[in-house]
């Protein structure tokens, strides 16, 4: 193994351009030998890249194998700079702009290999978002341009909670705030507001709503943020570690993956659980609340 391997865990940058290759050879049809040999690279390097096991990622090898591939000018971009932070061990990852895309979303693409969420958030999730709420938050955002395109896609995103097989385990905690800022008009909340007490009834999604009279957790104002699990493989150990995702809203967006870092995000969870609603109570605010926005 020479120094450009690595036995520690890979950071969020290798492992995203490792699953982003893999997927798009796979797409092709392509073995990892013939790709390889293709891009004149060994069989076992290009292994590594997709393993996420090496920092030597050469943006040459990642601009020939996108070209291989036939991905998009834009995705050769984006895939080129994660090569670049390859070499880079943190215990946090930063993207200002880059996979700002819902096409080419670093959230976007972890969410499904996850196997639970947990979420905290003060406007409703887009994974359980009404074509016409989606549809009102992106339109909001500066500069957007194929709106349709872009709703289209996050509602598609939705298929990992709502899949007969193995779906991802989802939970909402949802401030109550999120009940009263109108977003679309009061039509629109109304149907989103349903559409969350219904979609809480599955086995694997918990909704509950966090109260204005639960007050600060931890007399702290800390903000959305989401906490990814993933499956364990037959060691007993997770296929990749847990991060916590903290959207920036205008900032760089943060993937946290110090044990603990996402620790600290538990016990923030469990404190914000221990003062919700329970899930009956959750729907019933939820439908109450709705019935208010149609009077």
């Amino acid at each position: 193994m020479t120094s450009d391997d690595v036995s520690e865990p890979s950071t969020l940058p290798r492992r995203q351009l490792g699953r982003f290759l893999r997927e798009r050879r796979e797409g092709t049809g392509l073995t990892i030998a013939k790709a390889a040999a293709l891009v004149e690279l060994s069989q076992a390097a290009l292994q590594r890249i997709e393993a996420a096991k090496t920092k030597k990622v050469r943006a040459i090898d990642v601009q020939a194998l996108c070209d291989l591939y036939e991905v998009s000018r834009a995705d050769i971009t984006r895939a080129v700079e994660l090569a670049k932070q390859a070499r880079v061990t943190s215990w946090y990852t930063a993207f200002a702009g880059l996979h700002s895309d819902e096409t080419f979303n670093m959230i976007v693409e972890l969410t499904p290999a996850a196997r639970q969420l947990i979420s905290y958030q003060e406007i409703v999730l887009g994974l359980v978002q009404t074509p016409d709420y989606a549809r009102a938050v992106i339109s909001a955002l500066p500069g957007q341009e194929d709106i349709d395109r872009k709703v289209e896609l996050r509602l598609k995103r939705q298929m990992i909670i709502t899949r007969k097989t193995d779906p991802v385990q989802l939970e909402l905690l949802l401030h109550e705030s999120a009940l009263h800022r109108v977003i679309g008009g009061p039509r629109v909340m109304a149907a989103q507001l349903r559409h969350l007490a219904e979609i809480g009834k599955l086995p694997n999604v918990s909704i509950r709503i966090h109260p204005f009279s639960a007050g600060c957790t931890w007399g702290l104002l800390h903000g959305p943020f989401m906490i990814l699990d993933f499956d364990l493989d037959t060691k007993g150990k997770p296929v990749e570690p847990p991060l916590v995702y903290i959207e920036g809203a205008g900032k760089p967006d943060l993937y946290l993956e110090n044990a603990n870092d996402v620790q600290r995000y538990h016990e923030v969870a469990s404190a914000v659980r221990s003062t919700a609603h329970d899930e009956v109570k959750s729907r019933d605010l939820l439908r109450r609340v709705a019935r208010e926005y149609e009077a």
